[in-house]
Parts: structure tokens; sequence; C-alpha cells
């Protein structure tokens, strides 16, 4: 599995150290152990782990800007889990209503030594941020609506909205309240995963 991550991280042209490369494999590999008990993601190949979890979270980490993150709706930690693994610099509280997610979170967090990680089980309108985050991001989490309206209390001033997509969600963007705009909408390119991905980043209007 390493050796496949290496070579899907050459053609992405990304760089990461050994110690990095080993900790999301050792993600995956507890992704696919706890699966079988709790279900936590549909695929079931550790290999297709490594394309459609690992290369398609850690894409976006050049576009994100600040230090402070939120990753709403993670589910099994995706993507704050491998995005924590390579921006150690930066904080990741991962939130989601589910307890077992969050058991299966912990866990991880100890086996890897993950310090800049908290998980966290709460509803997301009911999470409250103190201080503000410099990013909300959500992969699968939502309409652009529902993100924007359950989470307008979590970015700061600066703050922004990335949303993880497939095509460019043109009717969601159209349904965007008025207090927020579309930023910037990204292209991105996954190695070996069929589709499109985009990151749309949304930030708030200035009234």
């Amino acid at each position: 599995m390493l050796n496949k991550l290496s070579r899907l991280l050459a053609e992405a042209g990304i760089s990461l150290s050994a110690n990095q490369q080993q900790q999301l494999v050792a993600y995956v590999e507890l992704l696919h152990k706890w699966n079988k008990a709790y279900n936590l993601t549909s695929v079931r190949d550790p290999n297709e782990m490594l394309v459609r979890h690992i290369l398609d979270s850690i894409i976006v980490a050049p576009h994100l800007q600040g230090t402070r993150f939120i990753d709403v709706g993670t589910g099994p930690g995706l993507p704050g889990i491998p995005l924590a693994i390579v921006l150690p610099q930066a904080q990741f509280t991962l939130l989601d209503s589910l307890g077992k997610r969050v058991r299966f979170l912990r866990q991880v967090q100890h086996e890897l030594k993950l310090d800049n990680v908290t998980p966290v089980q709460s509803r997301v309108e009911e999470f409250p941020a103190e201080p503000p985050f410099d990013g909300v991001i959500s992969r699968a989490f939502a309409s652009l609506t529902d993100m924007v309206s359950w989470c307008h209390h979590l970015p700061g001033a600066q703050g922004r909205f990335y949303a993880l997509k497939g095509l460019v969600p043109d009717d969601e963007i159209a349904q965007l309240p008025a207090e927020f705009s579309v930023e910037e909408i990204v292209k991105l390119r996954v190695p070996q995963l069929d589709g499109e991905r985009h990151l749309v980043m949304i930030k708030p209007t200035k009234i």
C-alpha cells in the first residue's frame, strides 16, 4: 500500500515525508479494520480508499488558508484526518453527530498520535465556535445553502467555507443566500479517480 500511495502522490505532484505516508497508510488500515463492524464507508478495498479517500482529501490542502479548521459531518474523518496528517501545523476539529464515528476518530487520534486533531460529537448547529475558525470544510455533507445556513456561526470575519464537490453545483450556487458569495471554484485533479472534482470556496459577503 505504501508503494501505491507513493506512486499516487508522485502523479499528483504532492511531496510528503516518509512518516506522513506511513500515517496515511495506517489510517487506511484502521478504517478498513473498523469498517467491518462500524460500517464507516461504502468503500471496502483499502487500495481504493487510497484514491477515493486519501488523495481525494489531501488534494485540497494547498488551497486552505489559515491554521484553524473544522470538518463538519466528518464521518470517519474525511477529509479532516488526511488533511491533519499533511498539514501538521494546522488544527482540525472533526465534528460528527454519531457516537460510533467519534469513537473511531478518537482511536485514530490515539494510534497515529495526532495532537492537532479534536474529535467532537455534536450537531453542527449547536457547536459554538470560540474562537471562530479560519475554514469550514465539508465533503459530501449537504447542499451549499444548507452548509452556510447550518455553519454560518463557525467562520471568522476572514474565514472561508470549503465545499468538496464532484461536478460544479451550478444549481446550488444559484440558490446561495445573498449574504454569501462564491470566491473561487478550483478544478481538482485526483489521479486514478473517475469523475470530476471541484473545490467551491465561499466567503461571507460584506453587506
